[in-house]
């Protein structure tokens, strides 16, 4: 409304100045100057007040103002104690102007209340909503007006401005006077541009270029290609955070000295730039020396533990692998009887030999016991779900260690904006009070999404999700998948703590259709469930079983389709449970940089059903840190194998949609199921159609690496040698040389590719790019240079 006003406005409106002017405030009882205006003179001095007269007060009663003053009737004209009560009453805010006079025997006092705010109107605001806008002032409808008050939240908008970026913000407060003294307040804000960073300087770096240390911190230096990013923006907390991310950094690469004496970001005149210049000083590069453990625990010796970081023996200090191999050993000796335990590693600095001896030491710490674990914040989640997350109950021993790992799977569970955990001193010294307190987040989620990819072409999602169900933290979907070569449907319910207990338990149901004409001249649809549950024996070793019960069907067969994919028409039904073991090591499950993972399955069908038989697989991961090399944490070598083996028994269909097929994702450079036992092609059967196999072994070597601009964009990069071979003829029915079918490539000669990718982490979703060029092929292996998929949900 106002914003179409302006004759108007100008017309009624008045920017109020700083100095408290505004509505024509007299400046001869400013409160500054109240003990010297003539408005406290007349009132002299000697002579006794009879009576107190108060006018002017419209709203404000005349026993709240008589309240304020320090004369009462009876007492002296005293003009200190008259100077004191003009202040007094100009310090309530209530008024824009006081006069205090003296007539004859009486206390005269003059009042011009403020005005009442009708209303708040925030006028060119687009990219703060007036929501915020309202959360920074402290004006509010029907509260008393004053112009330091409005001065005050003209400031608090500009910091919503600066917390933008936009440093360039001006804010001009107005008032518009209404009838019985009420009026509206405007805030007429000019957003500017956006203050972005215009360069980046470090002062004192010797043993990394400016271009290294730049990507280490998160603020960065505007560039045309980070329009999809805010890190250019200058933000004051993320300063601070880079100035830990480069202490960090150093820590890690052996500066155990390194300090960032000064980081200063100065801003341009015109106020569109800053310029950020972060002073460090390096100190020595250290190298581990000694190594040694003292123990303090009974029936533990140091030298038992010794070998636990025999890993650092002479290598470059790293505060992050020191700290990982403390806490390991923390843990291995509070699993094992000593629950007090706690390991503090110690250095002694060798500044002439730039060596560092590190000592671990090993000790008893305070014997301290969970007394109450409370839980505040939580409004829709269930206590039991953030309860869960504690490794400690009520009596247990109390370590700091716990109290980290609790915050960070509270923090994983994605149901909260904010966690904190920290501690209180219990009833007793030997007790303490655990406090967890969370924020809410929106956990429901309503997508559209599309995208393509070389398996399933272009393809099209919805779904709704509910991660956290009525707040019990079960996970339950409902997802839709729409695509040129399959389409799905799934509806899917994980409970994390099935009965309370350490188990995850779910349940899918699904229904699928496959269009295999690419590879294999079928169709095939699949309609039925999966059970699932899983359980952890500790933080490493996990277990989990399934059960699917699924009605397959092979239809709409391409006439030119081999003889063996025409038998395999008409219906089967699978029955099958199935287990996988895993032990995991690796840093992250998402983005793992050390570590690694051996994962051990088999299934078995024959429960039911017309399948028979027993499936076993063996896959594992190791992952190699290169960071020593290239000082970057983006460096990391990936080696990764698997095998599997499928046995029949009993007489079952030996349906191929149950064979492993190698080819795609498991063999870039070829296409899906492009290697393997395949019919060979006759005048009567063309096609050459993929089979599978019964055994199939797999490797693949992949360096990940940053490219340039990567880290500001979302790219990486990886080359990859992939390795693999699979054979084992297994259908439903074998054919005689006469029919012409022979089945080619049945063997287990390697199959060699190699090749680069790219993966881009954009706003529309991950893209993934593989170009793979086979180097080691046979006769009817199908490749595929090029692999793409990319998706997104809106």
């Amino acid at each position: 409304m106002y914003g179409k006003r302006s004759a108007l406005l100008a017309s009624v409106c008045l920017p109020f100045l700083l100095d408290g002017t505004a509505f024509g405030q007299s400046t001869k009882a400013h409160p500054r100057q109240a003990s010297q205006t003539g408005h406290t003179s007349q009132a002299g001095a000697g002579g006794t007040i009879q009576a107190i007269d108060v006018t002017g007060n419209q709203r404000i009663e005349t026993s709240t103002v008589l309240s304020y003053l320090l004369v009462r009737p009876g007492d002296p004209f005293n003009q200190d104690e008259l100077d004191r009560s003009l202040k007094t009453l100009y310090a309530t805010g209530l008024f824009r102007d006081v006069s205090l006079q003296r007539r004859g025997s009486t206390l005269v006092v003059h009042l011009a209340e403020n005005p009442i705010v009708n209303r708040i109107v925030y006028e060119g605001n687009h990219e703060v909503k007036d929501d915020d806008l309202r959360k920074a002032v402290s004006l509010r409808p029907r509260a008393v007006y004053t112009p330091e008050a409005a001065a005050r939240d003209r400031q608090n908008i500009l910091d919503v401005y600066a917390a933008k970026g936009r440093y360039d913000a001006s804010v001009t407060p107005q008032i518009v006077r209404l009838s019985h003294n009420r009026v509206d307040v405007v805030f007429s804000i000019n957003e500017g541009t956006l203050t972005l960073i215009q360069r980046i300087s470090f002062v004192g770096n010797k043993a990394f270029s400016q271009a290294r240390l730049a990507q280490v911190i998160t603020s960065k230096e505007t560039a045309w290609y980070r329009f999809f990013s805010n890190a250019d923006e200058y933000n004051p907390e993320r300063v601070r955070y880079d100035r830990e991310l480069l202490r960090r950094f150093y820590l890690r690469n052996g500066y155990v000295d390194f300090q960032v004496s000064d980081s200063t970001a100065e801003i341009s005149p015109d106020r569109k730039s800053f310029y950020i210049t972060f002073t460090i000083s390096e100190g020595p590069r250290y190298r581990i020396g000694s190594l040694d453990v003292k123990s303090a625990l009974r029936h533990v010796s140091g030298a038992s533990l010794l070998p636990q970081i025999k890993s650092l023996d002479h290598k470059w200090y790293d505060g992050d692998e020191v700290q990982r191999l403390s806490e390991a050993m923390q843990d291995n000796l509070q699993a094992t009887g000593h629950p007090f335990a706690e390991v503090h590693p110690q250095i002694a600095r060798n500044p002439a030999k730039h060596r560092l001896d590190l000592l671990f030491d090993v000790s008893e710490g305070p014997r301290v016991y969970v007394e109450r674990i409370d839980i505040n914040g939580n409004t829709i989640t269930r206590d039991n779900v953030i309860r869960r997350q504690f490794n400690m109950a009520e009596g247990d021993p109390f370590t700091p260690i716990q109290q980290r790992r609790a915050k960070q799977s509270l923090e994983d569970l994605g149901f909260f904006n904010t966690v904190t955990v920290d501690t209180a001193p219990g009833s007793t010294p030997d007790k303490i009070r655990v406090n967890a307190d969370v924020s809410e987040k929106p956990t429901g989620s309503l997508t559209l999404g599309g995208g393509y990819s070389t398996d399933a072409g272009i393809l099209g999602n919805a779904g709704i999700s509910q991660k956290n169900l009525v707040g019990t933290g079960i996970d339950a979907s409902l997802q839709g998948t729409l695509a040129q070569y399959a389409n799905q449907v799934d509806l899917s319910l994980t409970d994390p703590y099935f009965l309370g207990r350490n188990l995850v338990a779910g349940i899918d149901i699904f229904s699928i259709q496959q269009n295999n004409n690419n590879i294999s001249n079928y169709y095939e649809t699949r309609t039925g469930f999966t059970g699932r549950v899983g359980y952890a024996y500790n933080r490493y070793l996990s277990q989990s079983w399934n059960y699917s019960l699924s009605d397959r069907n092979v239809g709409s067969i391409n006439t030119a389709a081999s003889l063996y994919i025409q038998a395999e028409s008409g219906n089967s039904l699978l029955s099958q449970v199935g287990t996988t073991l895993a032990y995991d090591r690796r840093d992250s499950r998402l983005q793992p940089h050390t570590g690694y993972i051996v994962r051990v399955g088999g299934d078995v069908a024959g429960l039911g059903g017309n399948e028979k038989y027993i499936r076993g697989k063996l896959d594992t991961a190791y992952y190699i840190p290169l960071d020593r090399f290239f000082n970057n944490h983006d460096w990391t070598l990936a080696l990764t194998a698997g095998t599997g083996y499928i046995a029949d028994y009993g007489g079952g269909r030996q349906d191929i949609v149950d064979n492993f097929y190698l080819g795609g994702d498991n063999l870039r450079g070829f296409l899906d199921g492009g290697v393997g036992p395949h019919s060979v092609p006759t005048n009567t059967y063309p096609a050459s159609d993929a089979l599978g196999g019964r055994f199939i072994y797999t490797q693949s070597t992949t360096l990940n690496f940053p490219l340039p601009l990567g880290p500001d964009l979302g790219l990486s990069g990886r080359y990859f040698v992939d390795v693999g071979g699979l054979e084992g003829e297994r259908v439903i029915r074998n054919f005689p040389p006469s029919t012409g079918q022979h089945i080619a490539g049945n063997n287990l000669a390697p199959r060699i590719s190699t090749g680069v990718g790219v993966s881009w982490k954009s706003p529309f979703g991950l893209i993934n790019v593989d170009l793979g060029v086979p180097i080691a092929k046979q006769k009817y292996d199908q490749t595929q240079v090029f692999r793409f998929g990319f998706g997104s949900n809106f």
